[in-house]
């Protein structure tokens, strides 16, 4: 019998869904870095395990391929064929599980920091008794202490705090049947016939899941990739956060047929750009585009659009001060005139144009900006006359 698993989504629906299985004592926020990171470019959606965060937690013991099961409950739900999966430590083994079972529900697989096989079986057990006796909060700061290197540790305990907590919120029988289910689960036999292109990731300072571990399930899966990132403990999405977002990106990013790439790039980038200029200007700007021109158009979106802005080095708000300061210094009116107004009427503080012109000046020449601040000062007035037109 399957659970409703508990799910948060983010991202363009129409993008390519990316389906993330975390450790367990683990909930759906352990994948943060990489909800952010990914969700630019994919359709993202974390899950809770059953027994785990919002997930129901029906009495046990479970094994690994019902939490596989759960799993295919919930793309179906979604009204998913398939999707890109990412798991870790826990999630892995369902990664695994499902990459061989159901073959055509997987269009890519991710493994970080797991096992092919949690041997021997008597510690989970052992864990299982105890967390039935006296709760998950009893061992949740050992066990959070494997999740991290102690430099990470002692650089931030905020973080470690906030871990410890997710893991004592795990249900006790939840937790406790999910250590059965990696009490019994040996997957060796099953990698052979995992066909799904598939990512390994390792730790160098990973405990429970050495580097050694990730190297059988690697060898073992035909065309796998091994990566091992340092430092790292079992949490390494957390700990190398953005490595592991850019080594799943790219991992998805070469299994994707190009027009479908190219086109979840353009969505982000047409989102991104509306969002910049506003909806009249790009309207404007398409409606008036031809056979001749759309190839401009679609390039511009991607790449400027759905590359460049769409990075997430930085925000908006400063993307549009270079922005502004770059087409001062280089003295292109038209555009500079484009994205102040585009700047104003997203709300930015003309106080703001006054420091990007007065610093582009000295840097780059007073002609430049002083043509800019002629370019602001008729972008305001017009800015003005027509809310007091409209009121």
């Amino acid at each position: 019998m399957t659970v409703d698993l508990n799910y948060e989504r983010s991202g363009d629906p129409a993008a390519p869904p990316v389906l993330l299985l975390g450790s367990l004592g683990s909930d759906l926020h352990m994948w943060d870095p990489q909800v952010r990171a990914l969700s630019n470019r994919a359709h993202v959606i974390a899950v809770d395990h059953r027994g785990h965060g919002g997930s129901p937690a029906p009495a046990g013991p479970y094994t690994i391929a019902d939490l596989g099961c759960d799993v295919i409950a919930l793309l179906d739900t979604l009204g998913l064929d398939a999707a890109h999966l990412v798991g870790l430590s826990l999630g892995g083994a369902v990664g695994q599980w499902l990459a061989a079972h159901h073959p055509q529900r997987v269009q890519t697989l991710t493994l970080l920091c797991t096992a092919a096989q949690f041997a021997p079986a008597q510690p989970w057990l052992d864990r299982a008794a105890i967390v039935r006796a006296d709760g998950v909060a009893s061992i949740a700061e050992s066990v959070v202490g494997r999740w991290f290197t102690p430099e990470l540790a002692q650089r931030d305990p905020e973080l470690v705090a906030r871990h410890v907590a997710m893991a004592s919120g795990t249900s006790d029988e939840g937790y406790a049947s999910c250590c059965e289910a990696l009490s019994r689960w040996d997957g060796r036999a099953d990698l052979a016939r995992i066909a799904a292109p598939t990512l390994v990731i390792a730790a160098e300072q990973d405990g429970p899941t050495p580097p050694s571990a990730l190297r059988t399930v690697a060898d073992a899966i035909a065309g796998a990739q091994f990566h091992v990132l340092s430092p790292g403990a079992h949490l390494a999405n957390v700990e190398q956060a953005g490595a592991v977002s850019r080594l799943i990106e790219a991992h998805i990013a070469a299994s994707t047929p190009v027009g479908v790439a190219r086109r979840a790039v353009h969505d982000v980038g047409m989102s991104v750009r509306r969002s910049v200029l506003g909806d009249a200007h790009v309207d404007r700007a398409i409606g008036s585009s031809t056979a001749f021109t759309e190839p401009f158009q679609d390039f511009i979106t991607r790449t400027a659009w759905g590359d460049i802005w769409a990075r997430e080095g930085l925000d908006h708000s400063t993307r549009r001060l270079l922005t502004l300061a770059i087409l001062t210094a280089v003295g292109n009116e038209h555009e500079l005139d484009l994205h102040i107004r585009a700047a104003l009427r997203a709300g930015m503080d003309p106080d703001q144009l006054v420091e990007v012109f007065l610093h582009t000046a000295v840097y780059a020449g007073v002609p430049n900006s002083n043509r800019a601040f002629a370019l602001g000062k008729q972008a305001l007035a017009d800015l003005v006359g027509a809310t007091e037109g409209s009121t």
